[in-house]
């Protein structure tokens, strides 16, 4: 199995990114989240989870460690799927996702696209006890630096770009979550929370 990869990111797509490692490009499917932290040219390291199927063989990048275990626990879960456990971390992050579990929050669980009523109750009675708990909140993995209000801006901009987005679609998406950028509370905005904002404001309806 690989456990991770570390290369030159050669592209960023809407849904994945290409990782030269030696030579040859390796395609890691990941969430608007993992992706908006990738540049092309740059120098990345994912922790991945490589899926096995029959005419498939599939890589999933993710930001860290946590996110890589969790990925692979939820799918332990009856009906849950690489692609449905990927959406759950695209939706929830791995604490928020673990206090909807610890919480019995179905409300939280059936904003993924793909969970009903019947299997967000089913995600919780197989995985409330093995889930673990989850930590206190954190700052903001993107909270901007003190000084800087309006960080958040740049790295939502940045993070629409690198998902295949025009420099004026991004232009128009931060304006349409500025509002709930300016009504977060004193740690700063969460951005990948705004990110997820300005990807639906762009999605057709």
């Amino acid at each position: 199995m690989i456990a991770f990869v570390r290369g030159t990111v050669a592209d960023v797509t809407l849904g994945s990114a290409v990782l030269e490692v030696g030579g040859v490009g390796l395609e890691l499917q990941c969430t608007p989240n993992t992706l908006a932290t990738l540049h092309v040219g740059a120098a990345a390291t994912l922790p991945t989870s490589m899926v096995v199927r029959e005419d498939s063989l599939t890589l999933f990048g993710f930001l860290d460690d946590d996110e890589k275990t969790l990925f692979e626990l939820v799918q332990t879960a009856s009906g849950v799927g690489p692609k449905l456990a990927q959406a759950m971390l695209a939706v929830l992050p791995p604490d928020t996702l673990r206090r909807a579990v610890a919480t019995e929050d179905v409300k939280a669980l059936t904003a993924v696209p793909g969970i009903g009523q019947k299997g967000a109750q089913r995600i919780i009675l197989e995985l409330k006890d093995r889930i673990g708990a989850a930590g206190p909140v954190p700052a903001h993995r993107g909270a901007p630096a003190a000084g800087q209000p309006d960080g958040w801006r740049n790295q939502v901009h940045a993070g629409l770009v690198g998902l295949g987005w025009s420099a004026k679609e991004a232009d128009r998406a931060v304006e349409a979550v500025a509002p709930e950028a300016d009504g977060s509370p004193a740690g700063g905005p969460d951005v990948a929370a705004l990110l997820r904002a300005a990807l639906r404001s762009l999605s057709p309806t």
